[in-house]
């Protein structure tokens, strides 16, 4: 934070790459309900690619950029039955919010004007680890290419 912060709204996408296995909710999940002192609650790993989008600072046609060059290369994660990914409303096919900075999340701390995180899921029957990280290279050469066409 203390290298950041003099830097501050001087980026212009961060780029906050993240994987879901299927530890996350065997291990992670259980972990974070305990620590917050809640039960755990079960739910699903979503299968597939998917973006989480910044409730305080929404780039719906960035994170569509993003969503269309990596759906090239792997498949985007579907809603479950309550509409949700991870227990977030879908805003999007494959696009959930948080407020990033409320929560501390890294894609926040630069005060970029694009954000957001990316997550893969290289255990699904659909895709591969090689597949999955040449989406997290994509999401990333997707946000360039965002980026520079604004300017």
């Amino acid at each position: 934070m203390h290298l950041v912060t003099p830097l501050q709204a001087q980026f212009a996408a961060p780029m906050d790459l993240h994987k879901t296995t299927d530890t996350d909710e065997s291990g992670y999940r259980p972990a974070l309900a305990a620590r917050d002192g809640k039960p755990f609650e079960p739910g699903t790993v979503p299968d597939g690619f998917y973006l989480v989008d910044d409730t305080d600072n929404p780039q719906p046609a960035f994170q569509q950029g993003i969503l269309e060059t990596v759906e090239r290369f792997t498949h985007i994660a579907p809603a479950d039955d309550k509409g949700e990914i991870i227990g977030s409303p879908a805003v999007a096919r494959g696009v959930i919010r948080y407020p990033l900075k409320a929560l501390g999340l890294c894609a926040s701390i630069t005060g970029a004007g694009y954000t957001r995180s990316t997550e893969v899921y290289p255990n699904s029957p659909r895709a591969n680890p090689e597949q999955c990280k040449t989406a997290q290279v994509m999401a990333v050469c997707a946000a360039l290419d965002f980026v520079l066409a604004q300017r």
